[in-house]
């Protein structure tokens, strides 16, 4: 398929909650980790009756971990996918809240838990019930950054965020820190579509980015894929699980 094709279907592809399907077989990435994100809030939820789940996104992995709390609320920050995750977990009983998680009262939840959404350390603190269990999983400040080299973007704004400065904000703000991990998976882009794609929908990857703004180097990048050269980046993480003593 020519370059022009590709971008216009990749710029016209209606893409709603967080499932990446349409990118199989054009985008492929294994999330192979030391440790199993779901696990690690599973094997936490019988003992708690709270959990608030931040960045929930269409809901999707929160409905897989059913049944859950009694009382179970989440927050999502993108317009799109709030009612997505409401309509999804409706049917569970779990209360949605637009935005962030300002509204919610203090001490009110024996869980919290991140996957791949920006918090404050002082109000994870302040969502916390005394003996409360934090467990997030980050996308690391150096996720993919293959990618913006590739096309001669700017590094992430925040390159330096990894498990070290986690740690160390979550401890500072009175949590103890009882477990971590780090690891990374290959992700590969088979074809300019694809890419321009997943830069339209994780827009934080190269902050303002265009097709118009990156035409010469998209260009570049597709005749090397069409020749078989499929542009590999790595994908960062890291996790941790924290306490309020």
């Amino acid at each position: 398929m020519e370059y022009e094709e590709l971008v216009r279907r990749a710029l016209a592809e209606p893409f709603a909650g967080w499932d990446f399907g349409v990118l199989a077989g054009r985008m492929t990435a294994r999330e192979e980790l030391p440790w199993d994100y779901a696990r690690l809030v599973r094997d936490r939820l019988p003992g708690a009756a709270s959990l608030l789940d931040l960045g929930t996104g269409g809901g999707e992995l929160l409905a897989s971990l059913a049944p859950l709390p009694p009382r179970t609320a989440a927050t999502e920050g993108y317009p799109p996918n709030v009612a997505i995750a409401r309509r999804r977990l409706a049917r569970l009983g779990v209360e949605v809240v637009a935005g962030g998680p300002a509204p919610l009262p203090g001490g009110a939840f024996e869980l919290v838990t991140a996957r791949h959404e920006a918090y404050d350390p002082g109000e994870i603190r302040r969502l916390l019930a005394p003996g409360g269990v934090f467990v997030t999983q980050q996308v690391a400040g150096r996720d993919l950054e293959e990618v913006n080299a590739a096309l001669g973007a700017p590094p992430h704004e925040r390159r330096d965020w990894d498990l070290a400065q986690a740690a160390a904000g979550l401890a500072a703000a009175g949590l103890e820190v009882t477990w971590t991990g780090e690891g990374g998976y290959p992700a590969v882009f088979h074809d300019v579509g694809a890419l321009v794609l997943f830069l339209r929908v994780v827009p934080w990857q190269v902050p303002g980015f265009t097709v118009a703004g990156y035409d010469g180097r998209l260009r570049a990048l597709h005749a090397e894929l069409r020749r078989g050269r499929s542009l590999r980046a790595t994908a960062r993480r890291f996790a941790l699980v924290a306490r309020l003593p």
